[in-house]
């Protein structure tokens, strides 16, 4: 890290409230040049908005930024990026419909020998280069739609890093990514600070804030805790500064395994086209089975093909000892199948209707008289949900695009949760939030297995299935190429299985 006697960031005492929220109170952020500043803190803690404010998407109500030791006001991500600003969002920001080199210049076009033209060629081999430094083999000339999720993310770090910015702010750039995708994006990122890039760098995860970071600045309910360098701190020490008491382990596991007895779900030979492949497992009420795999496994293809997103082609699923067949989702929960997606805000939440309108929005017809909504019932219902997932809102009224990561997660969850599903499928459960709200949503993953519901979590973190599931099953190309016994599993061998290269059997 460069040492300067000017900050290349100061932000002073910066403010910002929302309806009911007070999102910041009084937080100052200092950022040297070539320095990677780890910004940590709970869901709601105010990370985002201060990010927000910095590159122009919000406002700040009181408090100043200085930038280079000058005074400045960013009214829009343009005027950030003509500063030399530029963030990665934890929700992507691409076009699906356009391929990966348009949106990686997208609105700086090179320009065409002609006035109004643009030098496509120029275009395609700069994306190229951008693409092939982060390591990624792939096409620029495919739509992004095409891409996994985590290769959309990348492409986002191509498109920041395409822009030659002195400050990148990166937002759960990681919450998506492979183990090796990870290291190359630290690879970059080492690269970048050797320029004298500065990063600021937004993460759950506290052993890559460890691995990567030069210092740590935490927030806590909107305000700031304090800023250490990386050097001083262990992970538990960030975590006690982040929620401000000890947090023993967060996985929720019950004391003895479940009985096992009753089969709710069974899954023959199901296949999905090139995605899933002769897939046979059997889901136990009160169980939690847990799969693995690496990204393009095939693990979200499985859940979307059991709830009816995307028909399955062949094979059969017995629900309750009966044989049915789902071709939709409306299918799914009529069979009592909950299915909460990876991708929350695209695919489970309704952002811009209130809290109330999304907890209820699976049983809306068992609410609905000939003409009218019976409201009564539908605030009963989410002060009750409300109440069980601790979901912090101040009102019922809460539009839930204003909530945190954590709370919104819990939102779609209680949305299931009405339908008092026989089986949950969970895809990616915690992804982007913070340690308390993972132990609340593991805490309640038990809850509901005590209860007699079968759950079907997907993660990719292994100390994450292995943490809460009593049997595993791995997946690598569409196919279950092992089942483990959640007590005994070792990532080694879930690793092994996951990358194709030995097949486990009976060990569950």
């Amino acid at each position: 890290m460069t040492k300067e006697s000017t900050p290349l960031l100061r932000m002073v005492g910066i403010s910002k409230a929302f309806p009911g929220v007070q999102a910041l109170q009084d937080v100052d952020l200092t950022v040297q040049t070539g320095e990677i500043l780890a910004l940590v803190g709970e869901n709601g803690a105010g990370k985002s908005t201060l990010m927000r404010i910095l590159n122009g998407v919000y406002t700040a109500d009181t408090g100043e930024i200085y930038w280079q030791g000058q005074k400045v006001t960013v009214h829009s991500p343009h005027e950030a990026q003509a500063l030399g600003i530029s963030m990665i969002h934890q929700e992507l920001a691409l076009i699906p419909y356009l391929d990966a080199g348009k949106n990686i210049f997208l609105g700086r076009e090179p320009r065409g020998l002609l006035p109004g033209t643009v030098n496509w060629r120029r275009l395609y081999r700069q994306a190229q280069a951008e693409l092939d430094a982060l390591g990624l083999a792939l096409n620029v000339r495919t739509p992004v739609r095409f891409f996994s999720i985590a290769q959309q993310q990348m492409i986002e770090v191509a498109k920041a890093l395409s822009i030659d910015a002195r400050l990148i702010v990166m937002d759960e750039p990681t919450s998506s990514l492979t183990e090796r995708e990870v290291e190359t994006l630290f690879e970059q990122m080492r690269r970048l600070r050797e320029r004298g890039v500065a990063i600021i760098f937004i993460s759950h995860r506290l052993e890559e804030v460890l691995q990567i970071a030069d210092r740590v600045t935490v927030l806590r309910d909107g305000q700031l805790v304090g800023t250490r360098a990386v050097s001083e701190l262990r992970a538990e020490d960030i975590v006690r500064m982040m929620v401000g008491r000890e947090v023993g382990t967060i996985y929720e596991r019950r004391a003895s395994p479940p009985a096992l007895e009753k089969v709710v779900l069974e899954v023959r030979n199901l296949t999905r086209g090139k995605r899933v492949h002769e897939v046979s497992f059997k889901l136990h009420a009160g169980e939690i089975l847990g799969v693995a795999g690496l990204v393009g496994a095939g693990r979200t293809e499985l859940a979307e093909t059991i709830f009816g997103a995307h028909p399955a082609t062949h094979g059969e699923m017995i629900l309750d000892g009966q044989k049915v067949r789902i071709r939709r989702p409306q299918q799914a929960i009529q069979h009592g199948i909950g299915f909460v997606p990876e991708d929350r805000k695209r695919q489970g939440l309704f952002l811009r209707m209130s809290v109330a309108a999304n907890v209820v929005m699976a049983v809306l017809s068992r609410l609905t008289r000939p003409i009218l909504i019976h409201w009564g019932k539908v605030r009963q219902i989410t002060a009750h949900s409300i109440e069980q997932l601790n979901i912090r809102t101040p009102s019922q009224e809460q539009r839930v695009q204003n909530l945190s990561g954590g709370n919104q997660q819990k939102v779609v969850i209680a949305k299931w949760l009405t339908l008092n599903p026989k089986v949950l499928i969970l895809d990616e459960p915690t992804r982007g939030i913070d340690v308390g709200a993972k132990a609340e949503i593991y805490r309640l993953m038990s809850q509901l297995a005590e209860r007699g519901v079968g759950i079907l979590m997907i993660s990719s973190e292994l100390p994450e299935v292995m943490g809460v599931s009593d049997r595993i099953l791995v997946m690598h190309e569409g196919r279950v190429t092992g089942e483990f016994d959640g007590r005994s599993a070792t990532e080694d061998a879930l690793m092994n299985a996951a990358t194709g290269i030995t097949a486990q059997e009976g060990q569950a």
